[in-house]
């Protein structure tokens, strides 16, 4: 009787705690999203890396140490942005491809609404800087904007629309244009440089209207990119090696009250060699790249601290509620793709910081991101608003459990918007998520079950239970890979318990697969990276509905003409190439268009297009390896005024490797203006 009265009263507390410094108008909101970031890398987790302005909103919010992601970025941004699970959003793979499923196009679909969307009608203002990567990269490619932030709800955007970018030289894109990134640019600090602008504008004059932001940071995604003042902060700090640095980290956790004291720290990485066995030349390498990981860190933790500080400035820092949360967890990718191999963080490398670290960033879980096992899904998540959190909860953490579509849930609930059944003339799929906003008074939301589908990676979470499986590259997946695991006594997933609770599992599989049928998860595919894109560029953009998407426009010296999509419907549909000669340059190259690709010896293709022009011409049609050898097809199309159509012609590919449908438009004379429309590139079966 005691316990409860003691528990009543401390409830009361903490609710007047709140009523008593809540306000009548709607909170600002600010999602803050880094990008591969692992759940142990920023201090207030175990993290060695400087990370104070996280951990101030981490000392002064609520921590939650087991929030979920979607296991990669483009499935977690769509699930974040609309409060669904990727697979309805239409993108349960990356936005690289197109695998032909609507719950695999790729591309954000519209039975969907972001959270601008539903925040703008509630009155709130929207923007975003940083990283979208929910528009399918053809469509990028070709202008195509339908998919883009500006059309998906928000009033002003800054940043890159595709995934990863050089930090120093990308392309960026300020609303709907596209442009070079200036001289002395760096990406990170161009993205808070934006944030700390709009929040600047958008409270310069008085104003109703709530602020609602997101900010998506590419840091600290590869390529290993940072200013030499903050990585000369970290260069001795890797040299003790990734052994120490991981048990470090996981004493840290525990000190800390991230892991329970009966957590253990998973083994090495059986990939990951021991730091001891290392060359002297390797061991200064590898502790490069974790300096320059640990700078893209710090320097993003700079950034967030100049956002607080301008909503500081602007007296609104307590009517804000922020959320900073990891889109996966850390990237074992290899990649080395730069002009220059030297490990140094300048603008001419490309490099990843290897499996090697990303096994420290997972402490204490293993795996990484793409996979469902926690070091692929797990983020640390920490929310901060003075207003709507308790004092008392201040530095706390929240004992339940929580995924990434519970975002879009809490902001409609806390901004008292209306998640719409009809948007724009679609129906909308069900909100997914669940509101945080009971855990800021010390309550819970009872979540119940979350599910994971990514490369036939699968995962259910319901209560302590987790189901979880992995599937090799190009391996069918099998229920014989399930395994089961008590997360209350094994957070780290250690003790495989499928074997002594196999009515537990058989139950868990079928809730599972119902949802996965659900989603429209099947069928589950899981072909490597590679293999995906070469399928799709296959599938050839014939009909421009991408515009010009996926094809490669060339122009010789001297020419003046162009090729570009015309949307006047002059062909069979609202969009075709329009190819037009002003000067003919060296012939017969001149003005052409290709598509590229890899086929294999076998394969056999039947090709035929339309085209049209302003008077009699003609161009060639070509089949052929890059470089115009071995032309498997080279037939002259003649075309005038009237549509016509090319009889289809069979090709069957002699040797595997590269190759390109291509159109040569150098017969075209002076005042030639032609259009195609319809090529089709059929892959016979």
């Amino acid at each position: 009787m005691k316990k409860h009265i003691f528990y009543s009263a401390l409830l009361a507390a903490l609710l007047s705690d709140v009523s008593t410094h809540a306000q009548n108008t709607k909170p600002n909101i600010i999602v803050i999203l880094a990008d591969d970031m692992g759940y142990s890398d920023i201090g207030s987790f175990g993290g060695e890396v400087q990370t104070p302005n996280i951990d101030k909103l981490a000392s002064t919010g609520l921590k939650y140490r087991q929030f979920y992601n979607a296991a990669r970025c483009c499935p977690t941004r769509a699930s974040l942005m609309t409060g669904l699970y990727p697979h309805q959003a239409g993108m349960g793979w990356m936005a690289a491809a197109d695998l032909g499923t609507p719950a695999y196009q790729d591309d954000l679909n519209k039975s969907c609404v972001t959270i601008a969307e539903v925040l703008k009608t509630a009155g709130y203002s929207t923007y975003m800087t940083g990283k979208w990567h929910l528009t399918k990269e053809r469509k990028i490619d070709g202008g195509v904007t339908d998919s883009w932030p500006k059309q998906r709800g928000f009033d002003r955007y800054f940043g890159i629309v595709p995934g990863g970018a050089n930090y120093f030289t990308p392309f960026l894109y300020s609303d709907n244009k596209r442009y070079k990134a200036p001289d002395n640019f760096y990406l990170t600090n161009a993205i808070t440089d934006t944030s700390v602008k709009f929040i600047d504008q958008h409270f310069a004059k008085p104003t109703s209207k709530p602020l609602f932001m997101y900010v998506a940071y590419t840091s600290p995604h590869w390529p290993l990119h940072a200013l030499q003042k903050d990585i000369d902060k970290y260069k001795d700090v890797y040299k003790a090696g990734w052994d120490k640095i991981r048990q470090a980290r996981f004493e840290r956790q525990k000190k800390l009250g991230v892991l329970p004291a009966n957590a253990v720290l998973s083994p090495r990485d059986e990939a990951v060699p021991a730091w001891d066995s290392l060359s002297e030349k390797e061991k200064n390498e590898m502790a490069m790249r974790m300096a320059i990981y640990a700078a893209q860190i710090d320097i993003m933790d700079q950034g967030i601290g100049r956002i607080v500080q301008e909503l500081k400035d602007k007296n609104q820092l307590d009517n804000t509620l922020i959320f900073f949360m990891s889109d996966n967890g850390a990237c074992a990718e290899f990649i080395s793709s730069g002009k220059s191999k030297e490990v140094n963080g300048k603008e001419d490398t490309f490099e990843s910081y290897r499996i090697n670290w990303a096994n420290v960033s997972s402490t204490p879980f293993k795996e990484f991101k793409h996979y469902t096992y926690e070091g692929g899904i797990a983020t640390p998540l920490i929310v901060h608003w003075p207003n709507g959190i308790s004092k008392q909860l201040y530095s706390t953490f929240v004992s339940d459990y929580g995924h990434v579509s519970d975002i879009m849930a809490t902001c409609v609930d806390v901004a008292k918007a209306n998640y719409p059944k009809k948007f724009n003339g679609n129906t909308i799929t069900p909100l997914q998520g669940k509101s945080l906003a009971p855990n800021f008074t010390g309550g819970h939301n009872n979540r119940g079950a979350v599910y994971w589908e990514h490369e036939a990676n699968i995962a259910l979470r319901d209560g302590k239970w987790k189901l979880v499986a992995k599937t090799p590259e190009d391996a069918a997946f099998s229920i014989k890979t399930l395994q089961l695991f008590d997360m209350n006594a094994d957070p780290s997933e250690m003790n495989d318990l499928a074997a002594k609770y196999p009515d537990r599992v058989k139950t868990m599989y079928a809730s599972w697969l119902s949802w996965a049928k659900n989603v429209g998860a099947f069928p589950l595919d899981t072909r490597e990276y590679g293999a995906r894109i070469e399928a799709y560029k296959k599938q050839i953009n014939g009909s421009f509905d991408d515009k010009l998407g996926g094809w490669t426009v060339k122009k010789s010296p001297g020419v003046e003409g162009d090729i570009v999509e015309d949307e006047s419907g002059q062909m069979t549909g609202r969009n075709s190439a329009k190819i037009t000669m002003q000067k003919p340059g060296e012939k017969p190259a001149g003005l052409s268009m290709s598509w590229n690709f890899k086929a294999k010896k076998g394969e056999k293709y039947q090709i035929k297009l339309s085209s049209k022009a302003n008077k009699p011409t003609s161009f060639f049609l070509r089949f052929e390896k890059p470089g115009g050898a071995d032309k498997l097809l080279d037939k002259e199309i003649k075309t005038s005024s009237a549509l016509s159509q090319t009889p289809a012609t069979t090709i069957e590919i002699q040797e595997t490797g590269p190759y390109q449908l291509v159109m040569y438009f150098g017969k075209l004379n002076a005042g030639d203006v032609v259009w195609v429309d319809d090529v089709q590139m059929s892959l016979l079966k």
